[in-house]
């Protein structure tokens, strides 16, 4: 039995985050990824810490996670023969993925214009800062970005934080890795269409467009109600957020009255269903610094888990605040497989977050790990493309490609 898109030959023109984490979770599917690396230094997250360390070895942790069940294939696109093995290449691919700055591929011939009068199955999926599709640029398409500038702009990091601090950035990568899920889906519905059509196309992801839409409760309460969410200020529910318990935090959200009168028995203080402060939600929220010490004194007699677990009990949905340790031991995360061991034969093994749909009839993951630079090289010029030994070694030592790292 195979994994969805085995079969499927995707080239990763990819760096740092945002493309690498949607070849990876393409490759995870089963389709085989060629990612292209510049010889010498390799895609620049080789270098970025932290650093696994073995036996004198040194590799990146977040490359080891964002580029497992790959190849690498180490190619010179400055160079004309490099240019023209590149064209090669994705005249035998499905897909290609591609995060450079806007332009740059395009200025050596080497973008989507020039690469699907090679192959008109092809479907080029490019990701960058604020969009690259003609007749949907705007004032900053050529703009270059990094996550936090589309967690910034798409208005999700006013809301992070508390009201009297500066607005804060979420978790490292989430825009690139978010951008990443967002372009796998974009690819498979080109895919589907390619089906149907026999024709490829382009793709065009935005990490700015693609932040603002998770934003959407933002543009929803502004254009229906006029409301500006603000961070650590809620307008229209409470409680919402992490309250501290005995040992730890655990996460509350009462989204409506009935949650409200279950919490409130839970509390044994059934007499909040009613007091006009707190029988609903808009009361709720102008009336927190009221009800915050009510729940807080609740819970500072209990742990974490007997208030997660008494909660849950009588239908208020919790969970506990986890740690980096607290995930690596919870059996909810074993049982599904939410940490996928990958081996590498330099520096050990480890474990990775998983893909994280299942399917019922395809196989479990692979746990390849992920390439050393230029791992590929000879494999893939000489089976794919039919050129020899000596041809090969005659461009290594050219500079026009690195056969191994």
């Amino acid at each position: 039995m195979r994994r969805p898109l085995s079969g499927i030959r995707v080239i990763g023109m990819e760096q740092y985050m945002s493309a690498p984490y949607c070849t990876m979770l393409l490759a995870d599917a089963g389709a085989e990824v060629i990612k292209i690396e510049r010889p010498g230094t390799g895609d620049p997250r080789r270098a970025i810490p932290p650093f696994v360390e073995k036996d004198g070895k040194k590799k990146a942790g977040g490359f080891l996670s964002y580029n497992r069940n790959k190849k690498s294939v180490s190619l010179n696109l400055r160079s004309p023969q490099g240019q023209e093995i590149y064209k090669q290449l994705a005249a035998k691919a499905d897909v290609v993925v591609e995060n450079l700055r806007p332009g740059s591929m395009d200025k050596m011939g080497l973008g989507y214009e020039a690469l699907k009068t090679l192959n008109p199955k092809l479907v080029y999926a490019a990701i960058s800062g604020f969009g690259r599709l003609p007749g949907y640029q705007g004032p900053y398409s050529n703009r270059p970005a990094f996550d936090i500038v589309a967690e910034a702009m798409s208005g999700v990091m006013h809301q992070v934080g508390f009201a009297d601090k500066p607005p804060s950035w979420t978790i490292y990568g989430m825009a690139d890795v978010y951008s990443g899920m967002v372009t796998a889906y974009g690819v498979m519905l080109a895919l589907f269409m390619r089906e149907r059509t026999g024709q490829g196309q382009f793709v065009d992801s935005a990490m700015f467009d693609n932040m603002l839409a998770l934003n959407e409760r933002m543009v929803t309460l502004f254009s229906t109600a006029g409301q500006s969410p603000r961070r650590g200020l809620l307008k229209n529910l409470y409680p919402r957020g992490a309250f501290k318990t005995k040992d730890g935090y655990i996460a509350l959200n009462v989204p409506n009255d009935l949650i409200w009168q279950r919490l409130c028995r839970a509390m044994g203080r059934e007499d909040l269903t009613d007091d006009p402060r707190s029988n609903s939600g808009t009361a709720r929220a102008a009336n927190s610094p009221f009800l915050q010490p009510i729940i807080e004194g609740w819970l500072a007699a209990l742990t974490r888990e007997e208030a997660v677990t008494r909660l849950n009990e009588v239908g208020v949905p919790t969970g506990p605040v986890y740690r980096a340790e607290d995930v690596f031991a919870d059996p909810q995360v074993a049982a599904r497989h939410m940490l996928l061991t990958v081996p590498d034969p330099d520096v050990g093994d480890f474990r990775f977050a998983r893909t994280p749909i299942h399917l019922s009839d395809a196989p479990e993951l692979p746990a390849n790990p992920a390439p050393n630079l230029g791992q590929d090289t000879a494999a893939v010029l000489q089976d794919l493309l039919g050129y020899s030994a000596e041809q090969l070694a005659e461009w290594a030592e050219a500079g026009v490609i690195q056969l191994r790292g």
